[in-house]
């Protein structure tokens, strides 16, 4: 409206605090997973100064805002009318204005499709900038008591009971903790799908309405969280899945020998043989000896 003044601030505690000018860029603000105290003040501030706050749902979205004091009015973007307010934000982007997308909990792109409207802006030479926040997968990966140096977020596996097997199947050999969103009415399923595809006795953890009021980590097997839920009622809230990665198991020599050398054919010795430690469960030391005699087998020498 010509005239009107749009008021970019917001409101921490009883202060309220005036927001700097953005420049011109598409700006993914995480926000709260269900805790409102999670937002950082820098996503505040993003989201107050803003030309446009683009939501996967408005309504959600809008109980954050008031609960800031952010009155900026919201456009709605996701999967359903990506291909219709995509092009629109672009524009607005194109145009020299700046956009804030928010999902309606956690890190935008994570299972919604902000990766379309990134990849058109990064497409047209559009700045993108990352406002880091809270995340539901990496709050349940840290709490799982799981392997954290490696990990694989695989997101919502097909409803479908073969598809999924499928799926499952393709993921066992991944040397990682695996990380799954779930339905809450699914869970009991997938978890039975999970034991005939990993294999029970890998280590797992279910996060459910992770840091909300009744907030719980349920930790043990796979076959031992499949136990509980088949025989509890349906859980309630949004559900992370965190399964470790399969137990090392011991190589057959000559199996162990081979992927030795092709290591070493890219890597020196010592490298070649911590790198077949880490793959193996073996000790460095005694496959460092291996190694060497293979290549006094050979003929080769060095390191």
């Amino acid at each position: 409206m010509t005239g009107e003044i749009v008021k970019r601030s917001y409101v921490v505690g009883q202060a309220e605090i005036p927001a700097r000018p953005l420049e011109p860029a598409l700006y993914l603000v995480a926000t709260p997973i269900g805790n409102l105290g999670d937002i950082t003040l820098r996503a505040l501030e993003t989201l107050a100064a803003a030309d446009i706050v683009a939501c996967e749902d408005t309504r959600v979205s809008r109980v954050l805002l008031d609960r800031y004091g952010i009155r900026r009015r919201t456009t709605a973007y996701h999967e359903h009318n990506a291909g219709e307010a995509g092009p629109k934000l672009i524009a607005a982007l194109q145009a020299g204005q700046s956009v804030a997308l928010i999902s309606d909990a956690g890190t935008p792109l994570v299972s919604d499709p902000g990766y379309r409207l990134v990849g058109e802006a990064l497409d047209g030479g559009i700045r993108v900038v990352p406002i880091p926040g809270p995340s539901a997968p990496l709050a349940a990966l840290t709490a799982s008591g799981l392997p954290s140096d490696a990990f694989m977020f695989a997101g919502f596996l097909p409803v479908k009971t073969g598809q999924r097997q499928t799926r499952l199947e393709a993921l066992k050999a991944v040397p990682a903790t695996l990380i799954f969103f779930e339905s809450p009415r699914r869970l009991a399923e997938t978890l039975v799908g999970m034991v005939e595809a990993l294999g029970g006795d890998r280590k797992a953890a279910i996060g459910r309405e992770l840091t909300k009021t009744f907030e719980e980590m349920r930790t043990g097997t796979l076959q031992t969280l499949a136990d509980h839920y088949a025989a509890a009622d349906t859980p309630k809230g949004e559900i992370v899945i965190c399964v470790g990665p399969a137990e090392a198991k011991a190589d057959q020599p000559a199996d162990i020998d081979r992927l030795l050398l092709s290591l070493a054919a890219e890597m020196p010795a010592s490298k070649a043989a911590a790198e077949a430690a880490k793959m193996t469960g073996g000790q460095k030391q005694a496959l460092y000896r291996r190694l060497l005699e293979l290549r006094d087998a050979s003929g080769e020498g060095g390191d």
